[in-house]
């Protein structure tokens, strides 16, 4: 429908994805957020302040961002106050003092409180949750708006500041490098500082009665924080996480973050989850005698696939997730354990026994995350291996790590990548594992 006069330079409020079509907005790209946070466990309570840096791709006299049951009291851009201001569902509309130009710097300051809580959707609840004593969020896919807002989109890439305030005996963990905590009185103040770009829903807080415990390395930073009570199971089962970075460094190209947490809640988890620069596991994970190990290969890889290369929309999902499926594999053949060879063997006889009506490249809203997506997405970075062959490969991961650093990718950009490596053409192994629903078979070892 094309809009009606007066709302020509009303920016978009939908980033124009139909996975999440309510999510993201036009108009404008964020370049940083400021965050500065106050939270009391007991209540539940969150006050909050966000800073926009952002600027104008079109002329704007109104624009939007995602905010899901944020009470926000203030909206000031550019250092004057909002003319309007409006709420409806999960979207803040935003009416300028004065229109924006194209190209003009765009600052938006919102204040607002919360009880914050997860959103229900297609795949279960995500956002901000309360753990029996301090919160988890999981942020995947639409789950940011819960706590902050912002422009809710995986394209839209930016800078982070977190000033997060909260009870002394509780350690606030966010993304990027802690650089001041400082306490007054009953409270302790977390300043993080994430410089790398960082899609919204990577965003995370993890606030817990934790210690923080540092693991032996040379390169890269690893820090667990974790209930006193699991420190000598975390120890054991985490403690190979240095060799593992390095690992898959010399696989996928440089660890491409300052440093590494892990977060291991008090309360079980169904599953762990990835942030940029974090993995979050919870009680359930830690036994002392690396039962896990596959899901902290899972994790880890996702630092490279996901977080530093990003999908510029969730139909690419498979980017994510094949790739971190892959890499439990490659940990396996590399660590000393199965090949990868003979994993994706006994998962394609799995798979075969299933039924085969999902197209990985394009899996819809709802089967984005299905485990079939994930498997699948492995076996065809395994098929690519076995025909370039070791070294070529392995270039490919490492060239296509460091190309698209900091930035997004899609399905059709990987497959221009892979063909450089090849002098044959692989149109149809990629035809047949990303865009038929059948399964193929695997080339020959």
């Amino acid at each position: 429908m094309k809009p009606a006069a007066s709302d020509q330079h009303y920016g978009a409020s939908s980033a124009d994805d139909p996975y999440l079509p309510e999510s993201g907005n036009g108009g404008y790209r964020v370049t940083r957020y400021d965050l500065e946070l106050s939270y009391r466990v007991s209540s539940n309570r969150l006050s909050g302040t966000v800073e926009i840096s952002a600027v104008a791709t079109q002329q704007l006299s109104r624009f939007s961002v995602d905010a899901h049951e944020l009470r926000v009291s203030k909206v000031v851009v550019n250092g004057r106050r909002a003319a309007k201001t409006t709420q409806r569902g999960s979207k803040l509309h935003i009416w300028p003092d004065r229109p924006i130009r194209v190209g003009g710097a765009l600052s938006v300051e919102i204040r607002y409180t919360a009880n914050p809580a997860p959103r229900s959707g297609p795949w279960g609840e995500v956002g901000w949750e309360e753990l029996t004593d301090g919160v988890i969020v999981a942020g995947q896919p639409n789950g940011a708006p819960t706590w902050y807002p912002c422009n809710d989109h995986p394209s839209e890439k930016a800078s982070y500041r977190f000033t997060i305030t909260a009870d002394s005996p509780y350690t606030v963990v966010a993304n990027g490098v802690l650089t001041e905590r400082r306490t007054h009185s009953s409270q302790t103040t977390w300043v993080y500082e994430q410089a790398q770009p960082m899609a919204s829903y990577l965003a995370t807080v993890q606030i817990g009665q934790y210690e923080r415990l540092a693991l032996a390395t040379e390169t890269v930073p690893v820090t667990l924080v974790l209930p006193p009570r699991l420190g000598a199971a975390a120890r054991a089962d985490f403690g190979d996480q240095p060799r593992m970075i390095e690992t898959f460094a010399r696989l996928f190209g440089p660890y491409p973050h300052p440093g590494y947490t892990v977060v291991v809640t008090d309360d079980d988890l169904e599953i762990p989850l990835e942030a940029q620069g974090i993995s979050i596991f919870g009680a359930n994970h830690v036994d002392g005698h690396a039962g896990s190990e596959r899901l902290i290969a899972h994790e880890l890889a996702h630092q490279w696939f996901g977080n530093s290369v990003s999908i510029r929309s969730w139909q690419h999902i498979w980017l994510n997730e094949g790739f971190a499926c892959y890499a439990e594999w490659l940990w396996s053949e590399f660590s000393g354990g199965a090949s990868a060879d003979k994993l994706a063997r006994r998962t394609w006889e799995r798979l075969d026994d299933l039924p085969q009506d999902l197209t990985i490249a394009a899996p819809g809203a709802r089967s984005m995350f299905d485990d079939r997506l994930y498997k699948r997405g492995a076996l065809t970075l395994h098929a690519v291996r076995l025909s370039l062959g070791d070294d070529a490969f392995f270039d490919m991961l490492q060239q296509w790590t460091a190309e698209h650093r900091d930035a997004t990718v899609t399905t059709d950009e990987f497959i221009r990548h892979v063909a450089r490596f090849r002098d044959q053409s692989l149109a149809g192994l990629f035809n047949a594992w990303l865009f038929d629903r059948d399964l193929p078979s695997l080339p020959k070892s």
